[in-house]
Parts: C-alpha cells; structure tokens; sequence
C-alpha cells in the first residue's frame, strides 16, 4: 500500500474571503479522500474552525513581503518540506508563493499557484514581483477572465510545457442554502439592524474599498429614492473599513450629503452572511473594476436572491443575464439605480424564478465539491 500524498498549502490570512475559503474547503477535502493536508499561514477568522486533528497547521509570517522574511520564510519551509516529507506546495498569493518558489526549487517538489485576482502592475518591477505565480509546475485560474489576463500579460514567464488551466472557484451549497436559514434568525437578525419588516432590503456585501463600488452605489441609491419616490426600501453596506477611516468617513459624509441617513445603514460585520442574504430583496456586487471571481453574485444565486452586478471580470461567467441575475455598466450609478427599480418592481413569481435559475447555475458550475475534485485531480497526474 503507497504512503499518503502531503500537500502543503501557504497561504498569507484565513480570512473569509474566496481564496482563504478555497484554501480552508480544499485542505479538509484533502484529508477525506486520503491525503495528508497542512495549511502555514501567518493567522485569521477562519483558523477557529480548522479541524487540528484532520489539518495540521503552522503559524508563519507569510503576509509579509519584507524580502528578509521571506528568506526566512523560505528556510523554514525547506524544513517543513523535508520533516514531513511533502509532495506539493500550493501558494495562494505572491508574497508566500516567493518562498513557496525558493523552497520547492531547492527541495525539487512540485510548486502550484491559484492565480485569484489581477494583481497590480503598475511597473516591470511589480509585474515581475508578480511573475512568481506563474512560474510553477501547475498554474491555475479561478475564472476565465483571470486565464485571459494571465495569458495577455505574462505570456513571457510562461511555460508551455508546465500545465495551466481553469478551475473556477466553489462555494459550500450546504451553508449556503436558504432552506437552512430559520425564520427565527430572520426576524433577529432584521431587529439588531433595526429594519421595519416592511421594507424591501437591497445588500451591498463586500470590504470598504474604494474600488467596491461603495460611493457609486450611495449614488445610485440617491438617484432610484429621488426618481421613484420610494421610501419601501432600505440600503445595508455591510463591510468592514480594515482600518480605511478616512475611507468610511467619506462614505459616511456622502450619505449625509445625499440626505440618505434614514435609507442606509452601515454594518461593520457578520459571521454569518447567509441569513444576511436570506433576508434581502437584492444583492449588489458594485466593483469599479474588475472582480476575480465575483463571490458574491455567486453566493448570492446559491441564495436564490437576484444579484445585480458591474459588468467587468468575473461577474460576466458567473451571471447568465436575465436569467440567474443581472447585470449594469460598471461605474454607472443611473445604469445601477435602473436596475434596482426593475428588479425592485418585479412579480413574487419572476423574482423566485430567477432565484431557482441562480441556485441550478451554482449547483453546476460553482459548487466546493467540484472545485476541489478538480484540484485533487491535478494534484494527482502533477505527482503520479
């Protein structure tokens, strides 16, 4: 009988975020289906939640682009590598995939990088920095948009001989099933925000980061109040500033401005973002630029909630247009505020359909079982 297959995953937080959330789904899969599966990363949410006796984790500084840390993080891998006789090392992102790089180049095991975003390349330098996650044995893309982008931009570090595919990212259907939400919690959580019960919710999930799309979406919650007279409806911003306070008090004078402190709230947190969708009318993903991927209109189809979203990056695989959600012109408040009125003014009936149609898109092309089979697949021929 062969001994199990190590893979070793690095990545910088476990957060909740759409890597961090592939990173924790894939390393327990690992561990059900006879690998031995370890995580380093330097912390996060997410940790509290790992399974020790299945994940065995280590706590390094891998956030950290400091060139002598990454040295050192280098070191201390090779020996990880070696004391637990690894086969694989996955890296999620740049600065820990330098390290990952070093170490299985001086080990000769096998290097794989998800590539998750677009990553800013504003300099040869920066592009460069960047070209780490393309110089592995196993190269993978989390959308289409992300394989296109790749190939546009870093066709030069590319090696035609090395395997580069897409694997789209998956999200649990389990957690992420409305038939699961009690309306207890419902009703909890629509009284610690202070929402009247007969107001329609519109969520704007996602950090406080300019490039959201939070002070376009304020206006075009402006323009839908002022041009339908509706007072039916109340806006969520539910995210976090991580420490951007100049950022969330431009956000906060904004809506002050636009005369709009009744009609939105801000919401710093929630552990549990399904009964935030559950009781939501519409989701918005109002990125400015380019999502990777797009979790949200992907959780938001799982939900069976209509999703309106920019019309860049990933949101144009993950969304059939009318169909499973819809979809306006990035940066356009009045495009956005139009297509909150028609999705606000729909039938009970045409509202529901476009959910059921958003839960069977997720269940077949977006779902974290066939995301991490695919993975564990390529892991496979990578070391067989």
């Amino acid at each position: 009988m062969s001994s199990k297959k190590k893979v070793l995953q690095v990545i910088p937080k476990l957060g909740y975020g759409g890597a961090e959330t592939g990173c924790f789904d894939l390393a327990h899969y690992l561990y059900e289906n006879d690998y031995k599966s370890y995580i380093a990363t330097s912390g996060g949410p997410l940790l509290k939640y790992l399974n020790k006796k299945k994940v065995k984790l280590f706590r390094l500084p891998v956030q950290s682009k400091n060139p002598i840390l990454i040295i050192i993080n280098s070191i201390i891998l090779i020996f990880i590598i070696i004391i637990y006789n690894i086969d694989i090392v996955h890296a999620r992102s740049r600065a820990p995939a330098w390290s990952c790089f070093i170490a299985t180049k001086l080990t000769r095991r096998k290097f794989v990088t998800t590539f998750h975003g677009t990553y800013n390349f504003n300099s040869s330098i920066k592009k460069w920095y960047n070209s780490v996650m393309v110089r592995s044995d196993l190269l993978i893309a989390g959308t289409n948009f992300i394989f296109s982008h790749i190939q546009n931009n870093y066709s030069k570090y590319l090696n035609p001989k090395k395997r580069f595919l897409v694997i789209f990212r998956g999200i649990n259907l389990d957690y992420f099933n409305p038939k699961r939400i009690k309306e207890n919690d419902k009703q909890l959580l629509k009284k610690k925000w202070n929402i009247d019960e007969n107001k329609k919710i519109i969520l704007l999930p996602g950090r406080l980061t300019s490039w959201k799309g939070q002070e376009m979406f304020i206006e075009a919650i402006s323009k839908l109040k002022n041009d339908t007279s509706d007072n039916h409806f109340v806006a969520v911003i539910l995210g976090s500033d991580q420490g951007r306070k100049i950022y969330k008090k431009k956000l906060l004078r904004l809506v002050e401005q636009h005369r709009l402190s009744n009609d939105i709230i801000f919401v710093e947190h929630l552990d549990l973002m399904p009964i935030a969708y559950e009781i939501s009318d519409i989701i918005v993903s109002a990125s400015i630029e380019p999502e990777a991927f797009g979790r949200v209109s992907v959780e938001a189809q799982a939900m069976e909630k209509p999703i309106i979203a920019s019309d860049i990056g990933g949101s144009n695989e993950t969304i059939v247009s009318g169909k499973t959600g819809f979809l306006f012109e990035a940066g356009n408040s009045k495009h956005l505020s139009e297509k909150l009125n028609e999705v606000l003014n729909l039938s009970e009936v045409t509202r529901n359909g476009i959910g059921a149609e958003g839960r069977k898109n997720v269940i077949a092309k977006f779902n974290v079982e066939k995301m991490c089979n695919s993975t564990y697949s390529e892991y496979n021929k990578l070391i067989n």
